[in-house]
């Protein structure tokens, strides 16, 4: 499940097997729209377009805008189901809002069911691998190229793996150009502590 939550879709990134649906909810009490596109060197195509309708419970008309921040809760909007089908020989595709550009998450479609995804220390592991020699592929949306290495299991073993992956690049989001994006609004200190993730780079 991919959310809309602090103007970020979370995770930033999302392992999925081809043809298979991914599901979407809007956290935030304001409109977003989720475009979805595969990439590749031949050029991107649409792979789907849906409006993420925020939860009806949020107020939708200010009448003093001081109090804006006292209406940022969370509340689950309904939830819109999409299918990713990439075309032959793709794996990547990427998320982004219409209505607010910095918004933006990737997916990796995947053939087979041996995945993971490493903590913030750069660690992982994968169970319940058949014994066999595999090629072991690490892939990051800011990373230009994967890092591949050959792995061997043996029967009712375990293998080790250090892979040097490069520094991603990433990119200056809108959002974090601003260091005091809510002080035209009168934001309890409470609430702000919900807001701040907001602002945070999203650095794996």
């Amino acid at each position: 499940q991919i959310e809309a939550k602090d103007f970020l879709f979370l995770p930033f990134t999302t392992i999925v097997q081809d043809d298979q649906s991914v599901t979407m909810v809007n956290m935030d009490p304001v409109m977003h729209d989720i475009q979805a596109y595969e990439t590749s060197n031949l050029g991107a195509r649409v792979l789907f377009n849906v409006p993420l309708p925020m939860n009806p419970q949020h107020p939708r008309n200010f009448k003093d805008r001081s109090d804006a921040g006292l209406y940022h809760k969370h509340m689950a909007g309904p939830p819109m189901k999409q299918l990713v089908n990439l075309s032959k020989g793709r794996r990547i595709f990427v998320m982004q809002c219409g209505f607010h550009a910095y918004m933006e998450s990737w997916g990796l479609a995947i053939a087979n069911p041996y995945f993971a995804k490493t903590d913030e220390q750069g660690r992982f592991t994968m169970t319940d691998v058949p014994p066999g020699t595999y090629k072991l592929v690490v892939w990051h949306p800011y990373v230009r190229t994967t890092i591949e290495q050959t792995v061997t299991i043996a029967p009712k073993g375990t293998t080790e793996a250090n892979l040097i992956v490069p520094a991603p690049t990433g990119r200056l989001y809108a959002n974090e150009v601003l260091d005091h994006a809510y002080v035209r609004y009168n934001v309890l200190e409470e609430t702000k502590k919900e807001i701040d993730p907001m602002i945070q780079k999203q650095d794996r």
